[in-house]
């Protein structure tokens, strides 16, 4: 059987740490599973206690009877059943009208089963919003529609036929249906947390002495930001099969284009921060006399969603006039040239952004400037799908 890790359940410590009256509370809906494993759970107003260690016998050997509330239950009260989290907790109940027992001196787990049993939707929300802030390395795509369109919240109906084509995916690569998606609006930005299950995991155990193995589906967090100011996204995830996947659903379903974001961007900006004008050199390209930079845009980001723009007739001699360089921290979002070519008597603009954008004065100048961007290092070479 597929189930949530339980093995946190291995010893009594942890359901002690629920008063006896709520952890009743949120094991009574079960109770016909329970009798048929041998367990009698008491009433709330009966004076004998529960018998923990076989408690922890049927929660540590899940059957194909075990209901899925039950594991969820006390998986989400186990992760918030934190000091950090009880905080966050006592905060939102009270914002929400939720009424706590009174109990002036609660465990950490006492409030995260009171918030379950009241609001499991808000417990298990706050519980994923605490993936958000983790520290992770993103990848880019940018829009190519123009202008681009204001941005407008995804409806419930739109995430549940997200989750439903996710989940197709997700089956399809082993890894389980019960995709959901959060969204977090943002004053600059809107974030997305993607909750899905990795695959299956078999991993030793003791039960009674003997060796026996626990049988379950890791959960996974993946988490992207859309930038309404640029019309771009970026995304953690494992592998080029899941981003793909996120950039056309996501596409699909929150912006109403399947390649809203086009595939993983052919062009970078980076050569004219770390080459200077040693990255714009054409001597070796035939077709082309010179090039110059003449406007580059940073992307700062910030609470104000800070764009720097610098724009000269030739950029890097402005710089190097004030004795200045390219700020190192701020991401290029685009870059345009003034290109000379040999059939024409007036230098003509050439425009690349960092997806799949570049924009000539002519199609006819494309193989000439595509040349001259593989050799200056401004196309990417091609990635591996690096998907397990």
């Amino acid at each position: 059987m597929a189930t949530y890790n339980l093995r946190r359940f291995a010893h009594a410590d942890g359901l002690k740490a629920i008063a006896r009256e709520h952890l009743l509370a949120l094991l009574n809906p079960h109770k016909p599973y329970f009798d048929g494993r041998g367990l009698t759970l008491p009433p709330p107003s009966a004076s004998d206690g529960i018998d923990y260690d076989q408690l922890v016998n049927v929660l540590m050997n899940p059957d194909t009877d075990t209901p899925k509330g039950l594991l969820d239950a006390l998986y989400f009260v186990h992760e918030m059943a934190t000091p950090e989290a009880m905080d966050v907790l006592l905060q939102e109940a009270e914002n929400n009208g939720i009424s706590l027992d009174g109990n002036p001196d609660p465990t950490a787990a006492d409030v995260a089963v009171q918030v379950y049993l009241q609001d499991k939707d808000l417990l298990e929300r706050k519980h994923a919003e605490q993936y958000l802030l983790k520290p992770r390395s993103f990848e880019y795509f940018q829009t190519d529609t123009h202008p681009i369109p204001k941005f407008k919240p995804p409806t419930a109906k739109a995430l549940v036929a997200l989750e439903k084509d996710l989940d197709d995916w997700f089956e399809k690569k082993k890894r389980g249906r019960g995709s959901k998606v959060f969204v977090y609006p943002k004053k600059d930005s809107v974030w997305f947390l993607v909750r899905h299950g990795d695959p299956l995991r078999r991993e030793g155990s003791l039960d009674g002495g003997q060796a026996s193995s626990v049988f379950y589906r890791p959960e996974k967090y993946d988490v992207l930001v859309y930038e309404p100011t640029i019309g771009e996204i970026r995304m953690h995830a494992c592998g080029k099969g899941e981003k793909d996947l996120f950039r056309r659903q996501f596409g699909r379903h929150v912006f109403s284009k399947e390649d809203f974001f086009p595939e993983t961007g052919k062009y970078t900006l980076d050569p004219l921060r770390n080459g200077g004008d040693t990255s714009i050199v054409c001597t070796d390209v035939d077709g082309m006399e010179w090039v110059r930079l003449k406007e580059i845009q940073f992307f700062w980001g910030g609470s104000e969603k800070e764009i720097e723009i610098r724009k000269a007739n030739d950029v890097f001699a402005a710089y190097a006039g004030r004795g200045r360089a390219m700020p190192q921290k701020a991401r290029i979002i685009r870059a345009s040239f003034q290109v000379k070519f040999t059939d024409s008597k007036t230098a003509r603009t050439v425009t690349i952004r960092p997806s799949n954008i570049a924009q000539y004065t002519r199609d006819s100048d494309a193989s000439v400037v595509e040349d001259w961007l593989t050799k200056r290092g401004f196309i990417l070479a091609e990635q591996e799908d690096d998907e397990e």
